[in-house]
Protein backbone atom coordinates (compact mmCIF):
# COMPACT_ATOMS: atom_id res chain seq x y z
CA UNK A 1 0.00 0.00 0.00
CA UNK A 2 0.76 3.55 -0.82
CA UNK A 3 -0.24 5.55 2.28
CA UNK A 4 1.04 8.74 3.40
CA UNK A 5 0.58 10.86 6.77
CA UNK A 6 -2.54 12.73 5.73
CA UNK A 7 -3.93 8.80 5.52
CA UNK A 8 -3.99 8.87 1.32
CA UNK A 9 -3.69 5.74 -0.01
CA UNK A 10 -2.40 5.88 -3.72
CA UNK A 11 -3.96 3.64 -6.29
CA UNK A 12 -3.37 5.64 -9.76
CA UNK A 13 -0.19 5.55 -10.89
CA UNK A 14 0.53 8.10 -13.91
CA UNK A 15 3.31 6.99 -16.11
CA UNK A 16 5.00 9.42 -18.16
CA UNK A 17 6.81 7.39 -21.45
CA UNK A 18 8.78 10.08 -22.86
CA UNK A 19 9.52 14.17 -22.42
CA UNK A 20 9.29 14.80 -26.24
CA UNK A 21 6.26 16.01 -28.08
CA UNK A 22 5.52 17.14 -31.08
CA UNK A 23 3.43 19.62 -30.42
CA UNK A 24 5.18 23.00 -28.89
CA UNK A 25 2.10 24.67 -26.67
CA UNK A 26 1.94 27.34 -25.50
CA UNK A 27 1.22 26.38 -21.85
CA UNK A 28 3.57 23.91 -21.61
CA UNK A 29 6.89 24.58 -23.51
CA UNK A 30 8.79 27.07 -25.62
CA UNK A 31 8.80 27.52 -29.18
CA UNK A 32 12.40 26.16 -29.63
CA UNK A 33 11.29 22.89 -27.58
CA UNK A 34 13.18 22.05 -24.02
CA UNK A 35 17.17 20.19 -23.53
CA UNK A 36 15.41 16.19 -24.07
CA UNK A 37 16.60 13.43 -21.99
CA UNK A 38 19.44 11.57 -22.70
CA UNK A 39 18.45 8.28 -23.74
CA UNK A 40 20.37 6.33 -21.39
CA UNK A 41 18.54 8.55 -19.18
CA UNK A 42 15.29 6.79 -19.89
CA UNK A 43 13.95 3.92 -18.24
CA UNK A 44 14.11 0.95 -20.56
CA UNK A 45 10.88 -0.97 -21.54
CA UNK A 46 11.67 -3.91 -19.17
CA UNK A 47 12.15 -1.12 -16.68
CA UNK A 48 8.89 0.66 -16.54
CA UNK A 49 7.12 -2.60 -17.05
CA UNK A 50 8.99 -4.17 -13.82
CA UNK A 51 8.27 -0.81 -11.90
CA UNK A 52 4.43 -1.15 -13.02
CA UNK A 53 4.75 -4.80 -11.70
CA UNK A 54 5.76 -3.79 -8.43
CA UNK A 55 3.24 -1.33 -8.31
CA UNK A 56 0.12 -3.63 -8.64
CA UNK A 57 1.42 -6.68 -7.26
CA UNK A 58 3.19 -4.88 -3.96
CA UNK A 59 1.55 -1.53 -3.39
CA UNK A 60 -2.02 -1.64 -4.73
CA UNK A 61 -2.34 0.37 -7.96
CA UNK A 62 -4.92 -0.08 -9.72
CA UNK A 63 -5.27 2.33 -12.34
CA UNK A 64 -1.96 2.92 -14.68
CA UNK A 65 -2.60 6.14 -16.87
CA UNK A 66 0.54 6.19 -19.66
CA UNK A 67 1.64 9.96 -20.09
CA UNK A 68 4.51 12.18 -21.31
CA UNK A 69 5.43 14.33 -23.02
CA UNK A 70 3.80 12.71 -25.93
CA UNK A 71 3.44 8.86 -25.33
CA UNK A 72 2.83 7.95 -28.83
CA UNK A 73 6.28 8.63 -29.11
CA UNK A 74 7.63 6.33 -27.54
CA UNK A 75 8.40 3.22 -29.94
CA UNK A 76 7.43 0.39 -27.65
CA UNK A 77 4.27 1.49 -26.31
CA UNK A 78 2.18 -0.89 -28.24
CA UNK A 79 4.28 -3.63 -26.43
CA UNK A 80 4.42 -2.06 -22.88
CA UNK A 81 1.05 -2.15 -22.98
CA UNK A 82 0.81 -5.35 -24.06
CA UNK A 83 2.95 -6.83 -20.98
CA UNK A 84 0.87 -4.80 -18.35
CA UNK A 85 -2.19 -6.17 -19.21
CA UNK A 86 -0.77 -9.43 -18.92
CA UNK A 87 0.29 -8.22 -15.09
CA UNK A 88 -1.97 -10.06 -11.97
CA UNK A 89 -3.66 -7.87 -10.78
CA UNK A 90 -4.68 -6.40 -14.45
CA UNK A 91 -4.50 -2.56 -13.71
CA UNK A 92 -6.76 -0.19 -15.55
CA UNK A 93 -4.93 0.89 -18.47
CA UNK A 94 -5.39 4.37 -20.59
CA UNK A 95 -3.17 7.22 -21.93
CA UNK A 96 -3.28 10.88 -22.22
CA UNK A 97 -2.19 11.83 -25.51
CA UNK A 98 -2.18 15.01 -27.96
CA UNK A 99 -3.89 12.30 -30.45
CA UNK A 100 -1.86 13.29 -33.56
CA UNK A 101 -0.80 9.64 -33.46
CA UNK A 102 -4.01 8.00 -32.64
CA UNK A 103 -5.25 7.23 -36.33
CA UNK A 104 -2.53 5.38 -37.15
CA UNK A 105 -2.24 3.65 -33.28
CA UNK A 106 -5.96 3.17 -31.73
CA UNK A 107 -7.06 -0.41 -32.67
CA UNK A 108 -3.10 -1.84 -32.22
CA UNK A 109 -3.35 -0.23 -28.95
CA UNK A 110 -7.09 -1.55 -28.36
CA UNK A 111 -6.11 -5.15 -29.73
CA UNK A 112 -2.84 -4.72 -26.54
CA UNK A 113 -5.36 -4.27 -23.86
CA UNK A 114 -5.42 -0.45 -23.53
CA UNK A 115 -8.78 0.72 -21.86
CA UNK A 116 -9.30 4.17 -23.17
CA UNK A 117 -7.65 7.04 -23.96
CA UNK A 118 -7.43 10.82 -22.77
CA UNK A 119 -7.07 13.47 -25.87
CA UNK A 120 -5.97 16.98 -25.10
CA UNK A 121 -8.03 19.59 -27.43
CA UNK A 122 -8.48 23.33 -26.77
CA UNK A 123 -10.34 24.45 -30.08
CA UNK A 124 -12.46 23.55 -32.91
CA UNK A 125 -10.77 26.54 -34.49
CA UNK A 126 -7.77 25.35 -36.80
CA UNK A 127 -6.25 28.88 -36.85
CA UNK A 128 -6.14 29.07 -32.98
CA UNK A 129 -4.99 25.50 -32.67
CA UNK A 130 -1.95 26.76 -35.15
CA UNK A 131 -1.58 29.72 -32.70
CA UNK A 132 -2.11 27.57 -29.15
CA UNK A 133 -0.39 24.24 -30.63
CA UNK A 134 2.43 26.04 -32.89
CA UNK A 135 1.43 23.39 -35.40
CA UNK A 136 -0.96 22.94 -38.03
CA UNK A 137 -2.08 19.33 -37.22
CA UNK A 138 -5.34 20.52 -36.12
CA UNK A 139 -7.51 17.92 -38.54
CA UNK A 140 -5.15 15.13 -37.09
CA UNK A 141 -6.79 15.38 -33.91
CA UNK A 142 -9.58 15.10 -35.09
CA UNK A 143 -8.98 11.94 -36.98
CA UNK A 144 -7.36 10.48 -34.06
CA UNK A 145 -9.89 10.71 -31.85
CA UNK A 146 -12.51 9.06 -34.44
CA UNK A 147 -10.22 6.45 -35.02
CA UNK A 148 -10.05 5.84 -30.91
CA UNK A 149 -13.96 5.82 -30.66
CA UNK A 150 -13.86 3.43 -33.68
CA UNK A 151 -11.42 1.25 -32.14
CA UNK A 152 -13.72 1.38 -28.78
CA UNK A 153 -10.94 3.08 -26.36
CA UNK A 154 -14.64 4.78 -24.92
CA UNK A 155 -15.58 6.33 -23.15
CA UNK A 156 -13.60 8.38 -25.27
CA UNK A 157 -12.38 11.78 -22.89
CA UNK A 158 -11.27 15.20 -24.21
CA UNK A 159 -9.49 17.71 -22.12
CA UNK A 160 -9.40 21.54 -22.82
CA UNK A 161 -7.66 24.23 -21.08
CA UNK A 162 -9.27 27.97 -21.97
CA UNK A 163 -7.17 30.93 -22.24
CA UNK A 164 -8.13 34.50 -22.33
CA UNK A 165 -7.69 36.13 -25.62
CA UNK A 166 -7.89 32.68 -27.27
CA UNK A 167 -10.41 30.59 -26.61
CA UNK A 168 -12.02 31.52 -23.66
CA UNK A 169 -15.14 32.06 -25.62
CA UNK A 170 -15.57 28.28 -27.16
CA UNK A 171 -16.68 26.36 -24.18
CA UNK A 172 -20.26 26.09 -25.93
CA UNK A 173 -19.32 25.18 -29.14
CA UNK A 174 -16.59 22.66 -27.95
CA UNK A 175 -19.76 21.01 -25.42
CA UNK A 176 -21.87 21.27 -28.38
CA UNK A 177 -19.45 19.25 -30.67
CA UNK A 178 -18.31 16.63 -27.77
CA UNK A 179 -22.18 15.71 -27.76
CA UNK A 180 -22.60 15.12 -30.75
CA UNK A 181 -20.08 12.85 -31.48
CA UNK A 182 -20.49 11.18 -27.88
CA UNK A 183 -16.96 12.20 -26.45
CA UNK A 184 -17.08 13.30 -22.28
CA UNK A 185 -15.50 16.83 -22.47
CA UNK A 186 -13.53 17.78 -19.55
CA UNK A 187 -12.37 21.57 -18.84
CA UNK A 188 -9.25 21.99 -16.97
CA UNK A 189 -8.31 24.89 -15.67
CA UNK A 190 -5.11 26.51 -16.69
CA UNK A 191 -2.35 25.38 -14.64
CA UNK A 192 1.59 26.93 -14.14
CA UNK A 193 3.22 24.30 -15.91
CA UNK A 194 5.17 26.02 -18.70
CA UNK A 195 8.82 25.99 -18.58
CA UNK A 196 9.32 29.60 -19.25
CA UNK A 197 7.37 30.30 -15.74
CA UNK A 198 4.89 32.70 -18.18
CA UNK A 199 1.43 31.71 -15.85
CA UNK A 200 -0.36 34.46 -13.93
CA UNK A 201 -2.89 33.61 -11.50
CA UNK A 202 -4.78 36.80 -12.50
CA UNK A 203 -6.83 36.93 -15.66
CA UNK A 204 -7.19 33.05 -15.77
CA UNK A 205 -10.18 31.40 -17.15
CA UNK A 206 -11.78 29.83 -14.04
CA UNK A 207 -14.25 27.17 -13.61
CA UNK A 208 -16.79 29.65 -11.97
CA UNK A 209 -16.07 31.22 -15.89
CA UNK A 210 -16.40 27.74 -17.71
CA UNK A 211 -19.41 26.67 -16.22
CA UNK A 212 -20.88 30.46 -16.72
CA UNK A 213 -20.15 30.27 -20.56
CA UNK A 214 -21.86 26.74 -20.68
CA UNK A 215 -25.15 27.78 -19.14
CA UNK A 216 -25.48 30.31 -21.44
CA UNK A 217 -26.65 27.69 -23.64
CA UNK A 218 -27.01 24.09 -21.73
CA UNK A 219 -28.87 23.20 -18.32
CA UNK A 220 -26.39 21.97 -15.95
CA UNK A 221 -27.14 19.48 -12.78
CA UNK A 222 -24.54 18.98 -10.34
CA UNK A 223 -23.86 14.94 -10.81
CA UNK A 224 -22.01 14.95 -7.00
CA UNK A 225 -23.68 17.03 -5.40
CA UNK A 226 -19.91 18.91 -4.99
CA UNK A 227 -18.49 16.11 -3.79
CA UNK A 228 -15.95 13.90 -6.63
CA UNK A 229 -13.70 11.92 -3.85
CA UNK A 230 -10.50 11.74 -5.67
CA UNK A 231 -11.75 11.94 -9.48
CA UNK A 232 -10.11 15.27 -10.44
CA UNK A 233 -13.21 16.45 -11.86
CA UNK A 234 -16.40 17.80 -11.04
CA UNK A 235 -19.26 16.24 -13.63
CA UNK A 236 -22.39 17.78 -14.41
CA UNK A 237 -25.13 16.28 -16.18
CA UNK A 238 -26.21 18.11 -19.46
CA UNK A 239 -29.59 19.24 -20.03
CA UNK A 240 -30.48 16.71 -17.92
CA UNK A 241 -28.27 13.92 -18.78
CA UNK A 242 -27.29 11.44 -19.62
CA UNK A 243 -24.36 13.08 -21.41
CA UNK A 244 -22.31 14.84 -18.94
CA UNK A 245 -19.54 17.37 -18.74
CA UNK A 246 -16.31 17.66 -16.73
CA UNK A 247 -14.80 21.00 -14.78
CA UNK A 248 -11.74 20.40 -13.17
CA UNK A 249 -10.92 23.44 -11.02
CA UNK A 250 -7.18 22.70 -10.11
CA UNK A 251 -6.36 26.17 -8.98
CA UNK A 252 -9.45 27.36 -7.47
CA UNK A 253 -10.95 24.35 -5.98
CA UNK A 254 -7.87 21.78 -5.95
CA UNK A 255 -8.34 18.43 -4.54
CA UNK A 256 -5.29 17.76 -3.12
CA UNK A 257 -6.95 16.55 0.02
CA UNK A 258 -8.29 13.08 -1.82
CA UNK A 259 -5.47 12.87 -3.90
CA UNK A 260 -4.97 9.05 -5.04
CA UNK A 261 -2.19 9.21 -7.40
CA UNK A 262 2.06 8.85 -7.50
CA UNK A 263 3.98 9.76 -10.33
CA UNK A 264 6.91 7.75 -12.34
CA UNK A 265 8.62 10.13 -14.48
CA UNK A 266 10.25 9.04 -18.15
CA UNK A 267 13.85 9.04 -16.24
CA UNK A 268 12.54 7.02 -13.27
CA UNK A 269 12.00 9.24 -10.61
CA UNK A 270 8.81 9.10 -7.70
CA UNK A 271 6.99 12.40 -7.40
CA UNK A 272 4.55 12.35 -4.78
CA UNK A 273 2.59 15.37 -7.15
CA UNK A 274 2.56 17.15 -9.95
CA UNK A 275 4.09 20.24 -8.27
CA UNK A 276 6.58 18.76 -5.76
CA UNK A 277 10.17 20.10 -6.01
CA UNK A 278 11.37 16.57 -4.67
CA UNK A 279 11.59 13.24 -6.51
CA UNK A 280 12.90 10.20 -5.45
CA UNK A 281 14.95 8.01 -7.83
CA UNK A 282 13.70 4.13 -8.60
CA UNK A 283 16.30 4.33 -11.84
CA UNK A 284 19.41 3.99 -9.50
CA UNK A 285 17.80 1.06 -7.15
CA UNK A 286 16.64 -0.62 -10.69
CA UNK A 287 20.21 -0.90 -12.30
CA UNK A 288 21.82 -1.78 -8.86
CA UNK A 289 19.82 -5.18 -9.19
CA UNK A 290 18.13 -4.08 -6.05
CA UNK A 291 15.18 -6.47 -5.22
CA UNK A 292 11.51 -5.88 -6.09
CA UNK A 293 10.40 -5.73 -2.23
CA UNK A 294 13.42 -2.81 -1.56
CA UNK A 295 12.41 -0.86 -4.55
CA UNK A 296 8.86 -1.14 -3.47
CA UNK A 297 10.01 0.15 0.14
CA UNK A 298 11.67 3.37 -1.52
CA UNK A 299 8.63 4.06 -3.44
CA UNK A 300 6.35 3.89 -0.07
CA UNK A 301 8.79 6.16 1.86
CA UNK A 302 8.31 8.25 -1.03
CA UNK A 303 4.90 8.37 -0.80
CA UNK A 304 4.43 8.61 3.02
CA UNK A 305 6.63 12.35 2.89
CA UNK A 306 3.39 13.06 0.25
CA UNK A 307 2.61 17.21 1.55
CA UNK A 308 -0.29 18.04 1.99
CA UNK A 309 -1.40 19.88 -1.30
CA UNK A 310 0.06 21.86 -3.87
CA UNK A 311 -1.27 25.15 -2.78
CA UNK A 312 -1.77 27.05 -6.72
CA UNK A 313 -4.59 28.88 -5.10
CA UNK A 314 -1.73 31.00 -2.60
CA UNK A 315 -0.45 33.62 -4.12
CA UNK A 316 3.08 32.44 -3.06
CA UNK A 317 3.36 29.38 -4.98
CA UNK A 318 6.15 28.69 -6.74
CA UNK A 319 6.02 26.82 -9.68
CA UNK A 320 8.47 24.02 -9.99
CA UNK A 321 11.62 23.71 -11.88
CA UNK A 322 10.86 20.63 -13.94
CA UNK A 323 8.50 21.18 -16.60
CA UNK A 324 5.19 19.34 -17.28
CA UNK A 325 7.17 17.44 -20.48
CA UNK A 326 9.22 15.52 -18.07
CA UNK A 327 6.97 14.92 -15.97
CA UNK A 328 3.39 14.07 -17.57
CA UNK A 329 -0.05 15.51 -17.27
Amino acid sequence: MLIDTYGRVATDLRVSLTDRCNLRCTYCMPEEGLQWLAKPDLLTDDEIVRLIDIAVRLLGIEEVRFTGGEPLLRPGLVGIVERVAALEPRPQMSITTNGIGLKRTAEALKAAGLDRVNVSLDTLRPDVFKTLTRRDRHQDVLDGLKAASDAGLTPVKVNSVLMPGLNADEAPDLLAWALEHAYELRFIEQMPLDAQHGWKREGMVTAADILASLRTRFELTDENAGERGSAPAERWLVDGGPQRVGVIASVTRPFCAACDRTRLTADGQIRTCLFATEETDLRAALRSDAEDKEIADIWRTAMWGKKAGAGLDDPSFVQPDRPMSAIGG
